[in-house]
């Protein structure tokens, strides 16, 4: 969930008149007095902090600390670092006082948050060198300030609030840094109808805006996921004082590994508490049903960190059902908790671990083929430790059979229905099973059978796990838009006699449609794809296929850019256990290995020998998880444009051709088309298709299937049977709309622009945004556009249009004046985005409610490099036969937000140049970075004539801001010092000279923060 999602499909509506932000802090206030806070209104500024905290620590300590020591203790726990002061709050810490007696303290309660004193300041003012920041309402838990609350008026979006958070965060020396507030743990932003929260954090996690891949921002929502956005009842259902210590102590969980807080989702805080609950009341197994990419492996990690300090539990195991779940599983433990689990090497390894009695032992995740290999009597290891005289693990297990055990299962739907997971309930007969699984097995999709009193029926995951605990479906997660929702292309080949559904299509049709599709389903190859096959001779076959067609378009035309394309499939296991173990949850992969497998064994050799080659890899069949890992690697590398990038991009993959592999587990934001060339049903269709729906940002609207089997059917029956509670609403909220509906969405969002513009007098083309009156209406018209260009990015994500679709949408907005309307809406936005930010910030209630999107209008294939090769292209015309236009490239250079901050300079420097006269590459790039240092030095003596100050003074102080990225504010009085202002006078022209260079710093800053600049812009 991102913020840009406020206004998706909401228009603007005007601020209530009236209502004032004072007015909402009131009543809140006394919502909180009714849930047993103490307001405190005597605290209003630093020392009145410090002076309660220290009253709440020394009667929490038994204490009483001398003003030195006190002084002393305040510069030990302050600290800058986030995480450190999270730990801080959560430990016992030590201390030592001025006679050299230690002190054991905590800053709260910690044994029972419920037992803290939880006191409300509003109006906090917080001083320091460079920050003059007020707090609208802060929640102390003794005296610690745990929680910020900032409110704004209704109609205020309550992003412009978390905005004003990570300003005042990014000033050097602000209170979140050289004061208590450095233990604030929770933010909340609310306009009484919409509240939002989110955890406190160090920069590098706490950045707003940053590429608009935002901070982790929740809406907190009952146990059936209906959301609590009101004020009041958000206060009710979070904010009452052992909910809110709970939330803090139990369900925000500091990732070691990352030093940052994540703060988990109230679905997975509900999950947590039931498998809890049941392990309490001993009240049986349960399973979870929360799907794909809702974060179980953080759920998973809570019940078992809660269940190692339940005296109750000997062990809890954390079972997956292969080798790579297994690693990747640990992982992620060990990343919300350092060394919390350790690698179990093998079954051996296994077994002591479970019989040890160190704490650091009593969580063990391992996979469900070495737990049966260590449990089944009647097993090879087993059998061979008892010809050898040794004891079997069973045996030396015997101790754990009358012992409490909780067992939790990773994707409960798969291994766990055979005789491996009997042989669990057997050996542990007091042991709780639970199970996780984004796809349920119902009877409708069960195909292993159970016999009863002769009775055959089919086994669901009801009658493994016996009850579901908790459910958050996919339907849930694309409302919340924690996913996406699909568009399905069911390709009808030309031709009179197209395939049954079900059947296959001729693989060079197949590769040559995902060729010709491929850029526009993954946005110009900002995203990257899987081919799913049917098994591995048409893996083998697909591979050799695109080498073969992309060699013959290469030699047809050598603008041709081939796609990366690479296959994974496991290799025969030839006697290797991680291969074997690897296979158990890839059936159709262990099948096709068993028959002509050095056949299989050669054609992988090739394709890692053709991937070493490209990658300049060194890997091996013999050493295939490295591989593995490599390739997965390779697919999340999507996320870094290729101008970041040594190879500028040929680090990439484009497609990976897949059968078994990746279509379970695997996640990646940057993935966003599966090609599907294999029969899917059930829950195997809904774990492949969800490898494309991670949410990213407004340039992935849907994740993208295009399927060659003509599967409908299996679609709508696998959409009925996952969908949970709202099976008769569930396709229109999985899948999005047909082409047609979206033309003509897109035809209306086009029509109300053009109606707008005509109701200001004007008529509707780009060239007539210039002659808007006011910022009300330039905003109506960032709103109106930026739905225009919203559904202009769906569609060109379609892979389904007709000629007369395209067509239609030519019509509507043709190119050209397309990418001048994006030019003019970034001149505008950016415009309203700086008047907004200015000191007094902008009177339009238009333009406080606005969200600026511009992640909507950077192109994936335009960047630097593209551009620097067109103006040599441009500068190599012949004047009389110019192929692109000196307004053409202009207009493609102002329509592109990566661009934002340079626009005008690159559009001048084109206007510089003479056609006719050619230039390379370098020699572009070098005149342009002379044009743009002369353009920005003249800028800068322009500015010091202004304010009568040295041109090199001024350059200076401009260049140290921008090598440090801090402003300082005793810089700024040396600047003017040789003035001799007095110091009215020198506060005007101070604020005078930052008015005009605030815009120039954040424009040459590229969209990085400057500490300590929003004082000057609020």
């Amino acid at each position: 969930m991102s913020p840009s999602d406020f206004t998706y499909d909401r228009p603007a509506t005007p601020r209530p008149q009236g209502v004032r932000e004072v007015d909402l802090e009131t009543a809140f206030i006394d919502k909180l007095g009714g849930l047993k806070y103490t307001i405190r209104s005597d605290i209003h500024d630093r020392a009145a902090l410090e002076a309660n905290f220290r009253e709440k620590f020394e009667a929490l300590n038994r204490v009483r600390l001398t003003d030195g020591e006190y002084e002393r203790l305040l510069d030990e726990i302050v600290t800058p670092d986030v995480f450190t002061a999270a730990r801080t709050l959560r430990e016992i810490n030590g201390f030592t006082r001025d006679d050299g007696t230690p002190l054991n303290y905590t800053l709260v309660n910690i044994k029972d948050w419920c037992k803290n004193t939880f006191e409300v300041v509003t109006q906090l003012r917080i001083n320091t060198d460079y920050s003059h920041h007020r707090y609208d309402v802060l929640l102390l838990i003794n005296g610690v300030p745990a929680v910020q609350i900032e409110l704004k008026s209704l109609g205020i979006s309550p992003r412009r609030a978390m905005q004003q958070i990570v300003d005042y965060k990014n000033d050097p020396g602000n209170g979140y840094t050289r004061t208590l507030l450095c233990f604030v743990q929770l933010f909340v932003v609310s306009n009484r109808t919409d509240t939002w929260y989110f955890t406190n954090n160090n920069t590098r996690h706490f950045a707003f805006n940053a590429e608009e891949r935002f901070l982790p921002i929740y809406q907190f929502a009952a146990e059936d996921n209906t959301k609590i956005t009101h004020l009041d009842d958000f206060a009710d259902a979070f904010l009452a004082k052992c909910t809110l210590g709970d939330m803090i102590s139990r369900y925000t969980v500091l990732v070691a590994s990352e030093q940052k807080l994540m703060m988990m989702r109230p679905y997975q805080i509900y999950a947590v508490d039931r498998i809890v609950r049941c392990i309490e009341e001993n009240s049986g197994n349960g399973y979870i049903w929360h799907t794909t990419g809702s974060g179980k492996t953080l759920t998973s990690f809570k019940a078992s960190t809660l269940l190692k300090d339940n005296p109750d539990i000997h062990k809890c195991l954390f079972v997956v059902d292969r080798k790579d779940l297994d690693r990747q599983t640990r992982e992620e433990f060990n990343r919300f908790q350092e060394g919390c689990v350790e690698e179990n090497t093998n079954t051996a390894t296994l077994v002591r671990r479970l019989l040890s009695d160190d704490y650091s032992d009593k969580v063990i995740v391992t996979t469900i083929q070495k737990l049966g290999l260590a449990l089944d009597e009647q097993g090879k290891r087993n059998r061979n430790r008892q010809e050898r005289g040794q004891a079997t693990y069973s045996d030396l297990l015997e101790p754990l059979r009358d012992k409490r055990m909780a067992i939790i299962f990773d994707e409960c739907h798969r291994s766990q229905f055979g005789d491996t997971h009997q042989t669990i309930k057997d050996f542990f007969p007091r042991g709780q099973l639970f199970g996780f699984t984004g796809t349920p097995i119902f009877e409708q999709n069960a195909t292993v059978k159970q016999i009863d009193d002769d009775i055959q029926t089919l086994k669901t995951t009801e009658d493994v796990f016996q009850q579901e605990l908790h459910a958050y479906t996919i339907t849930h997660a694309i409302e919340d838009r924690n996913v996406l929702r699909f568009h399905v292309d069911y390709f009808k080949p030309d031709g009179e006699n197209p395939p049954k559904p079900g059947d296959t299509l001729t693989k060079r049709a197949v590769v040559d449609a995902i060729l010709y599709k491929h850029n526009a389903a993954t946005a110009g190859r900002r995203f990257n794809a899987l081919l799913a096959t049917s098994s591995i001779n048409d893996a083998i076959a697909y591979y050799e296929m695109f080498n073969e067609v992309q060699a013959e378009r290469q030699a047809e035309n050598p603008d041709f850019e081939p796609l990366k394309v690479t296959a994974i499939f496991s290799p025969p296991a030839d006697g290797n256990a991680d291969v074997r173990q690897l296979q158990e949850d890839l059936p159709q992969e262990k099948a096709d290995n068993a028959t002509e497998p050095d056949k299989k064994k050669a054609a992988l050799k090739q394709i890692i020998d053709d991937y070493n080659t490209r990658y300049g890899t060194n890997h091996s069949v013999a050493e295939f998880d490295a591989y593995y890992k490599d390739v997965q690697q390779r697919i999340k590398d999507q996320q870094h444009p290729n101008a970041d990038l040594p190879e500028k991009g040929a680090e990439k993959i484009d497609i990976t051709i897949v059968v078994d592999m990746l279509l379970t587990g695997f996640d990646s934001k940057y993935l966003n088309t599966l090609y599907v060339d294999k029969n899917l049903k059930h829950h195997g269709l809904i774990q492949a298709f969800s490898r494309t729906n991670r949410i990213l940002n407004a340039s992935k609207p849907y994740g993208h299937i295009l399927d060659f089997r003509g599967q409908q059917a299996n679609v709508d029956e696998a959409i009925a049977l996952f969908s949970g509670a709202q099976a008769d609403t569930a396709r229109e909220i999985w899948l999005v709309d047909k082409a047609p509906k979206v033309i003509e969405q897109f035809k209306q969002a086009r029509a109300d622009l053009d109606e707008f513009l005509t109701s200001q007098g004007l008529e509707p083309k780009p060239e007539a945004i210039a002659n808007l009156k006011g910022d009300d209406a330039r905003a109506q018209f960032i709103n109106r556009f930026r739905e225009v260009q919203r559904f202009q990015t769906q569609l060109d994500q379609y892979t389904d249009l007709t000629d007369e679709q395209k067509q239609a949408i030519e019509q509507t907005l043709p190119k050209d004046e397309l990418r001048s309307y994006r030019g003019v809406y970034l001149e505008t936005a950016q415009r309203l985005r700086e008047q907004r930010e200015k000191p007094g910030g902008s009177e339009s209630p238009a333009v406080d409610q606005l969200d600026f999107e511009f992640v909507l209008f950077a192109s994936a294939t335009i960047d630097y490099d593209y551009i620097t090769n067109l103006i040599a292209r441009f500068t190599d015309q012949d004047p009389k036969k110019l192929k692109i236009s000196r307004e053409q490239l202009i207009g493609l250079i102002e329509s592109d937000a990566k661009f934002l901050d340079e626009r005008e300079e690159i559009a001048d420097y084109v206007r510089s140049l003479e056609t006719g006269k050619p230039l390379d590459e370098n020699q572009v790039r070098a005149g342009y970075k002379k044009f743009r240092a002369e353009k920005q030095g003249q800028e800068i003596r322009d500015l010091a004539d202004k304010h009568g100050l040295p041109a090199k003074a001024l350059t200076e102080f401009v260049d140290g801001i921008l090598h440090r990225m801090i402003f300082d504010g005793e810089q700024l009085v040396d600047l003017l010092a040789p003035l001799d202002l007095g110091w009215r006078e020198r506060t005007r022209r101070e604020l005078a000279l930052m008015e005009d260079l605030v815009p120039l710093l954040k424009r040459r800053a590229g969209g990085r923060a400057i500490s300590g600049l929003s004082a000057y812009e609020q």
